[in-house]
């Protein structure tokens, strides 16, 4: 089961309070003010972790509570801090804060660390009160409440190509032989219903990461068939791969309306550098005019048999830096 989108709360602790005490030993009986601060409340921390791929723990729980701070004792003895809460997710989630509608992080690295609720400051005690003019002070702070914040957690798959396609088009197929992943494949519609990642070796060292993303149909901008849980992993793509059978009746007019309905979700993705594949050229012939401008490089393959995968790599490899050099003229 693969979950994308959680809504969780979180509660610091709250600061320990001070202390109001004064020193009382043998043979001094008017001793001074020695009451300790409290101790500052337990935060609440995320980190981005590149093991996870899902927010499915946090459907079991929705609520998390941080410790308070130890309270200020006698004998200038200050609160212990109370121990931070770390959770951890997946790289590519994005965290909002519901009640002032506001994007808190996206984590994008491995390791990357948020505070989204700070543990309240710990009370000073007596001790911290004492003046020249003021030898005998009793007062003392209670500790401050720690931040509490309803949040909202929305995963989006982070990769370098996206693979867009409709259902049964071979999509999974094709990420089984460019990597190590291997998706459920099966001759019936909507067998992805996640994304799935491959890392695509390629010369030099280098490689690259691959999503599946699961099959969309029309009108899946206006959320059919899970079109947004679906749409919005395509948003964190560098450059898209329209994966078209072949086969089918229609394969121009089945890519007017994956591009429609990527367009009409979000007008940045209909920008993205971006190729067109024709799959399943081992079972019908390779004979096509999809209409599209000369600049748009269209790829004729078998994912089934490996026919011109090493040239769809080397394709997805200029796809890539031309994705970076737009990043960086954007930048």
């Amino acid at each position: 089961m693969f979950i994308d989108f959680v809504k969780i709360r979180v509660s610091a602790g709250n600061g320990g309070s001070g202390c109001m005490s004064f020193r009382r030993e043998k043979y001094i009986d008017k001793g001074g003010p020695d009451g300790g601060d409290g101790g500052r409340g337990a935060s609440i921390i995320l980190k981005a972790n590149k093991s996870l791929h899902t927010l499915r723990d946090y459907t079991y729980r929705r609520e998390y509570k941080a410790k308070r701070g130890q309270h200020g004792m006698g004998s200038d003895c200050h609160g212990k801090k109370a121990s931070d809460i770390v959770l951890e997710v997946p790289i590519g989630t994005i965290v909002k804060d519901v009640g002032r509608d506001e994007i808190l992080v996206d984590f994008t690295e491995d390791n990357q660390t948020f505070v989204v609720a700070k543990g309240g400051r710990g009370g000073k005690g007596n001790a911290r009160y004492t003046t020249p003019t003021h030898q005998s002070p009793r007062e003392w702070e209670v500790g401050l409440p720690g931040e509490k914040r309803e949040l909202e957690l929305e995963l989006k798959s982070i990769a370098d190509i996206g693979f867009v396609g409709f259902p049964n088009a071979g999509k999974s197929t094709l990420l089984s032989r460019l990597s190590k992943a291997r998706p459920k494949i099966a001759n019936y519609p909507f067998t992805t219903l996640a994304p799935n990642l491959g890392i695509v070796p390629y010369k030099d060292f280098f490689s690259f990461i691959v999503a599946d993303i699961p099959g969309l149909i029309e009108g899946a901008h206006e959320g059919k068939g899970l079109g947004h849980q679906f749409l919005r992993h395509v948003e964190r793509t560098r450059a898209l791969a329209y994966i078209l059978d072949i086969t089918s009746d229609d394969p121009a007019d089945e890519l007017k309306t994956l591009q429609n309905e990527l367009k009409q979700y979000s007008p940045a993705l209909a920008v993205k550098p971006m190729v067109v594949v024709l799959n399943k050229t081992d079972i019908a012939g390779d004979e096509i005019d999809l209409g599209l401008a000369p600049e748009i490089k269209i790829i004729k393959i078998s994912a089934v048999t490996g026919e011109n995968v090493e040239q769809l790599k080397d394709e997805f490899f200029r796809l890539i830096k031309k994705a970076q050099e737009l990043e960086e003229n954007f930048e």
